[in-house]
């Protein structure tokens, strides 16, 4: 059986109420029925196509499937499969896509679509050709092609300019392709005109040409209709058939609204195409691929003032596809006429449950989208997408969204740190029928998440402190805060599961005058008033240095940023990294990357920070009145030590069934009074989704 079973708690049972009412007893905009051509929705919700890189060898298996199946017992309308599915041979799929273009496919296509109808939702695919939106030396290593051989560069591949045997051969790709899709059992297809080769032939900003093919919009759209045309002649007149369009790619040179309004009148007027998914941006480089999916700190970028101008030309059903993360906006953007569905892509990946949540009155215990940037950003960094704090998010195989009660007594668990490993620990105990206490040192919940909270650009993060807080509440666990526990508080607990979040202290730098330094956390905290010339040195290339150089240029100082690394903010992937930069250049802070940290002295009032170039080996210095440091943090272990000889296991957490996401507690101690399992930072310096990933497997085994 695909995914896990659904039926479990009051916090999380699934289904609807009959009447589609949502909260207030008022028939809620988003529970109304569409109709997409031949095709009924059961609701105005959908997950709109993206690439998760879950493919295994170009096709959708397991793990794929479990993961849009999970969505359709959420309760959503449509969930659009397959982002950017290539149909031809030299289209590689540089983003873990599918390959819809052989056969090979259609087995994993048929088990997909027969689970996630099983649960009354439609599924359709999205088909494409990357055009120049790829790379040359992957796949088969063959010449990308473009209408003209100019570079993007976001994928640095410079394109020939394609020819009319290759838009013949690729005509035929997409026809086949769509055939499959239909064969398979899909509802309908999407076709990619956005960023992608059919929309690089729409913008002048990546058509040059000076043929038929080129020139006045019409031109331009001659390729595009010609394809339409050929897969409706493909897949006949029941499936559903649409395009994902730009409504404006807001950059000089590219489409502009009224360009795209007038493409998806001609689009609509070939009288071949049920439905346009509409999407604002141009992602030909990191900031342009961050307006199309935004970040925390984008700002507005425009998605449904975009679809709403196209709706009013189009004369068929217009669907929101980027931008969408809560539903008070989905609500607006059915309210006032701008689209007929809302996708919600990224916020089905926080909680694919939502709809259900809606449809039985609980839109507040919703877990939100924050704009986290996480699973988009692992994507362009070759990597599966996960969602930044649901960690059962791409593994519903093992990991479940619905947390079910367990059978027999309950076992009295002792969490100690409320950070987000903590209180995901605590959260899935409790609802799995564990007696759960939580104690915090801290006056409030959330742990490091309030200081990555304290900037502007990622200030959305606190929304995870706060729906976790939530969570915790609901579930019936007894929080104490202000309450920092000793080994012997806890040995006095008679606790049987004790599970140490403790987190982590700031890690200073073990250099000459490293008394001098201040951590990031001092900043961020408020411990730290930056003022006059501050140097911020950042050795990890997360959020933490960007935060804090946020900071302390908003309270007025002159920040230099310097870091060993080639760039900076390194680790962060190319959306959160572009939006972040770009506030920081706003602020006047200066970057000066390739300068390792050596040591730090005392000079008139201020500091002397000594560097030495990491290539060259060439010192280097710089004047500040405070120097900042994130070096990551150290484990706050102590507490962890000194329960070690009363624990049953040792604190080992057994890896037998790592691959099932579970941990074993092997008995070391027959003697010891208690499981112990540390999790987090308290084990080592990494980052959120970690930290509850491991909070969630040990409350799973025990």
């Amino acid at each position: 059986m695909i995914g896990t079973t659904s039926m479990g708690t009051d916090e999380t049972r699934t289904g609807s109420r009959s009447d589609d009412r949502g909260t207030g007893g008022r028939v809620d905009p988003l529970l109304a029925p569409i109709a997409i051509g031949r095709l009924r929705l059961r609701n105005r919700i959908l997950s709109t196509a993206h690439a998760p890189s879950f493919a295994e060898g170009g096709h959708p298996r397991e793990r794929y499937a479990a993961y849009h199946v999970e969505k359709a017992k959420g309760g959503l309308a449509l969930t659009l499969i397959g982002g950017s599915s290539n149909v031809s041979v030299d289209s590689p799929s540089v983003f873990g896509q599918l390959y819809a273009g052989d056969d090979s496919i259609l087995p994993w296509f048929r088990a997909l679509t027969d689970g996630v109808k099983a649960h009354g939702a439609a599924v359709m695919c999205q088909l494409t050709h990357m055009g120049r939106r790829t790379q040359w030396d992957d796949g088969a290593w063959l010449p990308v092609v473009a209408p003209s051989p100019l570079r993007e560069r976001a994928h640095r591949a410079t394109p020939k300019a394609i020819e009319a045997a290759d838009i013949a051969r690729i005509r035929r790709d997409f026809a086949r392709a769509a055939r499959r899709c239909v064969a398979a059992g899909f509802d309908g297809v999407e076709l990619l005109a956005h960023g992608h080769l059919l929309g690089q032939f729409l913008t002048p900003h990546a058509n040059c040409r000076e043929d038929a093919l080129g020139g006045p919009l019409e031109r331009r759209l001659a390729v595009v209709l010609d394809i339409v045309r050929g897969v409706r002649d493909a897949i006949g007149p029941e499936p559903a058939l649409g395009l994902r369009i730009p409504g404006d790619e807001h950059r000089g040179g590219g489409l502009s609204a009224d360009d795209c309004v007038a493409i998806a009148q001609a689009l609509a007027g070939t009288g071949a195409i049920d439905f346009l998914d509409v999407v604002a941006g141009a992602p030909y480089d990191n900031l342009g691929l961050a307006e199309w999916v935004p970040p925390m700190g984008m700002g507005e970028v425009g998605h449904l003032a975009a679809a709403g101008r196209i709706r009013a030309v189009a004369g068929v059903p217009v669907l929101a596809a980027g931008g969408v993360a809560d539903l008070a906006t989905a609500r607006f953007g059915l309210a006032e006429g701008l689209v007929d569905m809302v996708g919600m892509t990224r916020a089905h990946m926080a909680d694919p449950h939502l709809v259900a949540k809606l449809a039985r009155g609980e839109e507040d215990r919703i877990r939100p989208c924050v704009g986290l940037g996480y699973c988009v950003d692992r994507v362009n960094q070759g990597k599966a997408a996960v969602c930044g704090h649901n960690v059962a998010t791409g593994r519903e195989r093992t990991l479940p969204h619905v947390i079910t009660r367990r059978e027999g007594a309950k076992t009295r668990v002792l969490v100690v740190g409320g950070g987000p490993g903590g209180l995901e620990a605590a959260r899935v105990a409790a609802l799995r029928g564990h007696d759960v206490t939580l104690h915090e040192a801290a006056p409030r919940l959330g742990g490091q998440l309030l200081l990555a909270g304290a900037g502007v650009v990622r200030r959305q993060t606190l929304g995870v402190v706060g729906w976790l807080a939530d969570a915790v509440a609901r579930a019936g666990v007894a929080v104490r805060c202000d309450s920092y526990l000793e080994a012997q508080d806890v040995l006095d607990a008679g606790a049987d599961v004790v599970v140490l979040a403790t987190g982590g202290l700031p890690a200073i730098p073990d250099v000459p005058g490293a008394e001098r330094i201040d951590s990031v956390h001092d900043l961020l905290g408020g411990a730290v008033r930056p003022q006059g010339a501050v140097v911020v040195y950042d050795e990890i290339g997360g959020h933490a240095a960007a935060a804090a150089a946020e900071v302390a240029a908003r309270r007025g100082a002159r920040v230099t940023f310097v870091t060993p690394d080639e760039m900076p903010l390194q680790d962060l992937g190319p959306t959160t990294r572009a939006v972040a930069l770009r506030a920081l250049l706003r602020l006047g802070v200066g970057f000066v990357p390739n300068r390792a940290l050596v040591g730090v002295a005392p000079r008139g009032n201020g500091l002397a920070v000594r560097l030495e170039n990491t290539l060259t080996g060439e010192p280097h210095e710089v004047e500040a009145d405070r120097l900042v440091v994130e070096n990551g943090t150290v484990p706050l272990d102590e507490i962890y030590r000194a329960l070690l000889p009363h624990a049953s296991n040792a604190g080992v957490l057994g890896l037998d069934r790592i691959g099932e996401d579970r941990f074993d507690f092997p008995v070391e101690n027959p003697s010891g009074r208690f499981v112990l399992a540390r999790i987090g930072d308290a084990v080592a310096s990494r980052n959120m989704h970690a930290a509850m990933l491991e909070g969630m497997r040990v409350a799973m085994s025990l």
